[in-house]
């Protein structure tokens, strides 16, 4: 049924297989395991965001080889893709084991409300349909609850540590929604601004009621405010089009000083 492969394992790009290929996803996975480790360090803490970690990396070679299986094909590729996928669910067992051992089992309750998002967003991808917008959201979304887990791992209590989850999603949501529409508009093709201003507003609303609930510092509010207003001025006539290569390090940049800010005014009480 399947077939050998012809050319030597050697001989494949790996790099393209182990990582995957969407450059902005390493914010949503790097900033709620800083988030989440500085605001509450433990060694639970570090384990769960090694679990993470794995199964972060094993969704991409994951698909390499379950797309080349599906066709009844073993490439060399496919090998390699199995091997990374092997070794990187590995690392995600034992991150996820260590967590348990040193944390126990309350860590696990963020990853169940996530699991849907995370479901949703493993389908798309693996059906070639990552890339549209609702496996996006839910995918930034679940990997938002990492911060939770992390800091209940440290002892943070249950209000702060979902707060963490509402921040992040505050940031993932708005922004994936803005850069979509921003590429739209510099490559000159129509695009629906009003869902785009609206998520602006309602990122800005969230960390405001947590603030009344006091669970969130005010810090957490200019930060998602500051990128509120980033998205309306990208969208303006006032823009300046650039390579979308530097959107996505700006996006970075706004993503780690959101982080920044955060961990600022938690521990500063601002």
């Amino acid at each position: 049924m399947s077939t050998s492969a012809t050319v030597s394992s050697a001989s494949v790009r790996w790099k393209s297989i182990a990582f995957p290929p969407e450059h902005g996803s390493w914010g949503f996975l790097l900033e709620p395991i800083l988030l989440g480790l500085i605001l509450a360090p433990s060694w639970g803490g570090l384990a769960v965001a090694v679990g993470v970690f794995g199964a972060f990396l094993a969704r991409h070679p994951l698909k390499v080889a379950y797309s080349d299986r599906r066709k009844g094909k073993r490439y060399a590729r496919t090998v390699v893709a199995e091997r990374f996928a092997l070794a990187y669910s590995i690392l995600a067992a034992v991150g996820g084991v260590l967590a348990l051992l040193l944390a126990g089992p309350e860590i696990l309750l963020p990853a169940l409300l996530a699991v849907p998002l995370g479901l949703a967003q493993f389908i798309g991808y693996s059906t070639n349909r990552g890339r549209e917008l609702v496996p996006e959201l839910a995918g930034s979304a679940a990997l938002a609850a990492t911060a939770t887990s992390i800091a209940v791992a440290g002892g943070t209590a249950w209000d702060t540590a979902l707060a963490l989850w509402a921040i992040l999603v505050a940031r993932n949501i708005p922004s994936i929604l803005y850069i979509r529409a921003r590429l739209r508009l510099d490559r000159g093709k129509p695009f629906a601004q009003m869902p785009v201003l609206l998520a602006q507003i309602a990122g800005v609303l969230i960390p405001i009621v947590l603030v009344a609930l006091g669970v969130a510092p005010v810090l957490a509010v200019v930060a998602l405010a500051v990128l509120a207003a980033r998205a309306i001025f990208g969208l303006s006539p006032y823009r300046r089009n650039v390579r979308v290569q530097i959107i996505g390090v700006l996006e970075m940049v706004y993503g780690f000083g959101t982080v920044l800010l955060a961990l600022i005014g938690y521990t500063y009480n601002l």
